[in-house]
This record gives C-alpha cells, structure tokens and sequence, in this order.
C-alpha cells in the first residue's frame, strides 16, 4: 500500500526504500537515551560517597534504572499495536521529561530512594522510546536491510553516552581531592552541607536534557511517519497477548537470543558501572572528575569499536566477526580481574571496543526468527526487556566486590557472562555455516 509520501509498504510492514528524514528522527533518539544510561554511571560513583553505600547497594542505581525497563516493555508494546510507534516515542519523550525533572525534588529531599524514584520514572520514558525506537528502525526500509539500519542507529548510542559523561564531569564532580577525602576532613555538620551541594549539583546535566528533549519532543509532534504495521493477509485480527506468547515460547532460536541479550547488557553495564570505581581503587590520589576520562575513553573505543565491526562484518559473517570479538574480550576481562598495576584500567577501557555490534546484532537476529511479523511489536518489546541482565548482573558483581573485598576481583563476572556470548554467536556461526552448506 502506498502512504502519503509515496513509499510502498508490504505486508510484512517493511518499506520498499528507507524515508530518510524519518529515519534520522528515530536515530536521534538512540543518543537520548545513552546519555540518561551513561549518567547512572557517573550517579554510582557520587552515591556510594554521600550516601555511604556498599558497591552491593549503589548498584541499584541500575536495577532501578533497567528495571523499569523490564516492567514497561510489554505496556509499551501494547501500546504500539493499538496507537503507532510515534505516539509510543511521543509518549516515551513525555515520561523522560518527567523523570528528569523529578531531579528537583529529588535533589532537596536528598535521600537515596527518592533518587531511585526518578531514574525508574526516566527508565518508564526509556523503555517507551527503546521498545519503538529499535524495531521501527528495522522496519524504516527493505527487510534484507533491516540488520544494517540499527546497527547505524546503534553507532549513535555512544555519542549520547559521551555527553552524558562530559556533562556528569563538568557539572557534578568538582576539581580537588576526591569525595571520599574531602568528607573525611569534614565535621558532621559542615559534611552534611557539603553532601547537600554535591546533590544539587545533579541536577545541572538534568536540565540541558529537558530542554533537548522538549524540542525533540516538539519535532515528533509535527512530523509525519510511516506505520509499517504488519498485515497478516489471512487474518487481518491482530494478534493478542497471550497468543503472542505462546508462539514466542515455542521458537528455540528467539529464547536463545532473549538469553543471549539479557547476558550481554549484564555484561556490559558492570563494565561501565564499575571502571569508575576500579580506577578509583587501584589509584587513591585520582578524583571523580578525573576518573570520568576513563569513561569517555570507554565510550570513544565503543563508538570506534563499531566501525571497525561493520567493516569486518561486511567481509566475514557477523556471527564470526562477534565469536572472535567474545572470545578476546573474555581473556581481556580476565587481565582486567588479575592485573597487578594501574594497566586494568585499560583494559577495562578496551573491552568497550568488542561491545559495539553485540546489542544491534542480538537484536536484529532474535528478530528475524519470528517469521509472522503480526508477532513483531511484543517480540520486539520482549527484547527490550532483556535489558533487565543491566540491573541484575551490575547487583551480583557489587555483591562480588564487597564479599571478595576486591573491586578488581569482581570484574571476573562479566569475564563469565562474555565467556557465554562467545558460546551462544559460535553456536550461531555454525548453525548458519550449516544452513548454508544445506542450501
């Protein structure tokens, strides 16, 4: 069928060329929600000072953050079927307001939870934009493309990642000792107001979010998209929930890449989570404001690690390319946990160049297993919500580092969990080795 700017939608949903302007507004939101992700991390490190917290309980900061992922995704989805993907993105840019300026009161009140609170009300607003943002992607083209337009996407995220970084930086960490120092010269008094100015300055990278998110906001608003609706021609009833689910649950391959993604955004949430706090251990005399270059390092290696990925992938199967790059990173995260000097810290920075293509390609392949794209919208969604391995597997190496006494020690654990995703894309390669030679 043909919409009103003249593209030709099949039945699948998929369109017979890609709109670009409308393609560029979905990729703009890929950024957005990698600097609220990149933020958290900045948030762990001020936390666990002012608040006295244990490794174990700042990384709630991410449970709280990806757990409202998990709990959305599925409403989320819901709410593509009945409306669009544009009023879910509208919908999700409203939310991420909100969350961000529930920094305000957050900031006065200065309590952990009331913190938790903002940042699951931001991740409502996320997994509204994530569940959208990353199929429609897929679905804004041909379908023999679909892989290659969110791993452009994709390439964006650090981007975002990186400002967030810089604003945490500039705005919230200060010049000087670190934290921990300065507090420790202090009177009870006289720290109580310190950590009550150090809250307030979370507030600053809050702001210059809500002003770019109301004009991204106001862009979507007035701009016109495509649907890419899948019509089954046999049944023109869209599929329901619970049906939806019972025909997921039966596709092997789709479990094994949901698995897949909830072990890999664990993998790679514990590493940016934490290479803050392992530079600040192996090196007391650093402060935070130093310690966020070796994020911004991450995230420049991430962003570089991506197109060296898609230039080997465009010359070898990317199952291949991601089972050498798992199996590096594996060995380079064991360095990271046994190193005896500073050097860890760099290799915890150059894992973020094997990270790059995981996430777009786990999703784009558990994607094309479901073959009945009435399916796609949940299916999609249900991806999303394996993003929970980010609060979960961040919780068990916080636990790891307080139990071993070792943050360094504790980055064995994502050295497991990339140790299973070379497992799962060798698993891959050779099932699709085999699917080639058959054909």
């Amino acid at each position: 069928m043909n919409n009103k700017n003249n593209f030709v939608q099949s039945s699948d949903g998929y369109l017979n060329r890609v709109p670009i302007f409308q393609y560029i507004l979905v990729t703009i939101l890929f950024p957005l929600w990698g600097a609220a992700a990149s933020l958290n991390d900045i948030l762990i490190t001020q936390f666990k000072t002012i608040f006295e917290l244990s490794d174990f309980a700042t990384a709630f900061v991410q449970s709280a953050f990806y757990g409202g992922y998990f709990l959305l995704a599925i409403p989320a989805s819901l709410a593509i079927k009945k409306t669009s993907y544009r009023v879910a993105i509208i919908v999700g840019l409203l939310f991420y307001i909100v969350g961000c300026l529930l920094f305000f009161p957050a900031s006065h009140v200065a309590t952990y939870s009331v913190f938790l609170v903002a940042i699951f009300a931001i991740a409502i607003g996320l997994s509204f934009l994530e569940t959208s943002a990353n199929t429609y992607s897929t679905m804004l083209g041909p379908r023999e493309s679909a892989t290659r337009r969110i791993n452009i996407s994709q390439t964006f995220y650090p981007i975002g990642a990186m400002a967030g970084i810089l604003l945490g930086k500039y705005f919230v960490f200060t010049d000087g000792e670190s934290l921990e120092s300065q507090i420790a010269g202090m009177g009870k008094t006289e720290a109580q107001q310190f950590s009550l100015e150090m809250l307030e300055r979370t507030l600053v990278p809050y702001k210059f979010i809500i002003v770019v998110l109301i004009i991204v906001l106001i862009i979507f608003l007035i701009t016109k998209f495509p649907k890419c609706k899948a019509v089954d021609e046999g049944d023109k009833q869209r599929a329901g929930l619970g049906q939806t689910l019972k025909y997921l649950a039966k596709n092997k391959a789709y479990k094994k890449g949901i698995l897949a993604q909830f072990i890999y955004m664990g993998l790679q949430t514990t590493v940016w989570s934490f290479t803050m706090r392992l530079a600040l251990e192996l090196d007391p005399t650093i402060n935070e404001r130093f310690a966020t270059n070796f994020m911004i390092f991450s995230f420049i290696a991430f962003f570089c690690g991506r197109f060296i990925a898609t230039f080997l992938m465009s010359r070898f199967k990317p199952t291949f390319v991601l089972c050498v790059y798992s199996i590096i990173g594996s060995a380079v995260l064991a360095y990271v946990a046994f190193a005896p000097n500073f050097s860890a810290v760099y290799g915890a920075i150059f894992v973020s160049v094997l990270f790059g293509p995981c996430w777009p390609t786990i999703y784009g392949r558990t994607l094309e297993t479901v073959e009945h794209k009435k399916y796609v919208e949940t299916a999609g969604a249900i991806i999303v919500m394996a993003i929970i391995g980010g609060a979960v597997m961040p919780v068990i190496q916080g636990l790891a580092s307080d139990l071993i006494g070792s943050m360094q020690l504790s980055f064995l654990v994502p050295m497991f969990c990339f140790i299973f995703i070379a497992y799962y894309f060798y698993k891959e390669n050779k099932d699709l080795s085999k699917q080639e030679s058959q054909n």
